[in-house]
């Protein structure tokens, strides 16, 4: 990575954790129950995977090195890339569906004040996704990127999201042990997978 990239890297790096923490303090500060919060991040992973489904539309090429579909090989052409990124957007799209009906029985739902910040948080996520998508798609015209890898990069931001659904199932009263517990790993998650995507999966 050039000092220019280390750059860029660095920058929107600290913008992603300055969101988070962002977010974080106004929950804190406005004694927001998880619920509340898990909305706010729900409306960033759902910008996650559009960038992502964007992203795997715009590839000029790519790698499919080790992808096997239905038992069988496939090539790098238009009609694998229609595949994976049909199938990436009905698969997230499908999670996330569940996710929405976890919180939706939660009976500690967001107010109007909360909802207003809701989707001011979401927006500032998607503008800032946004302009990681065009330092990503940049750097794609350079290199082959594994289309199955790239497929795969947003799983591991809404896997906190999963756990914390599952695990704090039985936790929807106010609990600050389940409202630290999903802000850590999910600002974790964030921070890892940002940096992981910058170095991006690709061909020698």
């Amino acid at each position: 990575m050039n000092r220019q990239s280390r750059k860029r890297y660095d920058r929107s790096l600290f913008f992603l954790f300055l969101a988070n923490l962002i977010t974080i303090v106004q929950a804190v500060w406005q004694e927001w129950n998880l619920t509340s919060v898990m909305w706010i991040y729900l409306g960033q992973s759902l910008s996650i995977g559009f960038y992502n489904w964007l992203r795997l539309r715009c590839l000029k090429r790519f790698s499919t090195d080790g992808i096997l579909v239905n038992g069988k090989p496939v090539g790098p052409n238009a009609k694998t890339q229609r595949w994976f990124s049909s199938f990436f957007a009905l698969h997230f799209g499908f999670f996330h569906l569940v996710y929405i009906f976890f919180l939706l029985m939660s009976p500690s739902q967001p107010k109007w004040p909360e909802i207003r910040w809701i989707i001011v948080f979401a927006v500032i996520f998607f503008i800032n996704h946004g302009f990681s998508f065009r330092t990503h798609v940049k750097a794609d015209l350079k290199v082959r990127r594994n289309i199955g890898a790239l497929m795969l990069f947003p799983y591991a931001r809404i896997v906190p999201m999963h756990i914390t659904l599952v695990v704090g199932a039985n936790m929807w009263k106010e609990s600050y042990f389940s409202l630290v517990l999903f802000l850590s790993l999910k600002t974790l998650a964030d921070l890892i997978m940002h940096s992981i995507e910058h170095r991006g999966p690709q061909d020698k």
